[in-house]
């Protein structure tokens, strides 16, 4: 048989790698952090950041900037020393604290909190992906670890603009272009055109989800939850996502790229999360 359709051809993923591609498809795929508010009031709520005053949003979107550029320095420089094996409770119990201060607090704790919690997720992120063989010495997997924080924000009504797959491609540019520039120059300068650039695509994504977060404890139903089961949730959004892109990321060393994002795609729309092909 010829050769040139390497992809068809290739072997097929073993039953326990499809059982995790699907795993990581409904990971990816399934809820978005307004749901997972939904669930925990035991309603739906609309958390659209529209909702939000334009200077609360204006607020929201300067943390997000202010928490993924304190996040990349953690990033690029100390993911090595995170502790292993299994911290996630930990780094929920860590989180839950710090929301709890900043529900206390009030809004005027946004710029403090988020990049505090931000840094905590992160960390927890790293174990994530130091679990599922990541090389935490290595410039774009710290830059990986951060993606996670762009893939919470998609539109739930819009798989084609949202879908986890068009978010990988969005930045792939990107990430690939910072993590040339991290590699050549051994440090990191968030001012640096490229990685400005990339901070900026990951915060206008992370942006959306923050602006959730607190358009939830603005709700009256949900503010009676507490600032700190808001942040559990928060975290365990993230955590979520995190075991998603790490499995994703695994499948596609062992497997081509190629392959695993078409099984990718054909599991999304058979399982009702796409309505429409995505290109892959």
């Amino acid at each position: 048989m010829s050769s040139h359709f390497p992809v068809l051809y290739e072997p097929q993923l073993s039953g326990s790698d499809l059982e995790a591609l699907r795993s990581a498809v409904a990971a990816l795929e399934r809820q978005s952090f307004a749901g997972r508010i939904a669930r925990l009031a035991g309603r739906k709520v609309g958390l659209a950041s529209s909702q939000l005053p334009p200077h609360v949003r204006d607020l929201a979107a300067a943390a997000a900037q202010k928490a993924l550029a304190t996040a990349l320095g953690v990033a690029l420089s100390s993911l090595e020393g995170a502790p292993s094996g299994d911290s996630t409770r930990v780094h929920k119990r860590l989180a839950a604290l710090a929301g709890g201060i900043g529900g206390a607090v009030g809004l005027a704790s946004l710029p403090i909190e988020l990049p505090l919690s931000t840094t905590i997720m992160l960390r927890s992120i790293a174990d994530i992906a130091r679990n599922e063989g990541e090389n935490l010495r290595q410039p774009e997997t710290g830059l990986a670890c951060l993606e996670v924080f762009a893939l919470g924000g998609h539109a739930e009504d819009n798989a084609l603009e949202g879908g986890y797959l068009a978010v990988r491609g969005l930045l792939a540019k990107s990430v690939s272009d910072a993590a040339r520039y991290v590699a050549a120059r051994g440090a990191t300068q968030e001012s640096a055109p490229v990685l400005a650039r990339l901070i900026s695509q990951l915060s206008s994504r992370f942006g959306v989800v923050v602006s959730q977060k607190f358009a939830a404890q603005a709700v009256p139903i949900v503010g009676a939850i507490s600032g700190a089961a808001i942040n559990l949730a928060f975290t365990e959004h993230f955590q979520t996502l995190a075991r998603g892109h790490f499995a994703m990321r695994r499948l596609e060393r062992v497997y081509s790229p190629a392959m695993v994002r078409a099984h990718y795609a054909r599991i999304a729309r058979e399982e009702g999360y796409w309505d429409e092909p995505v290109g892959v």
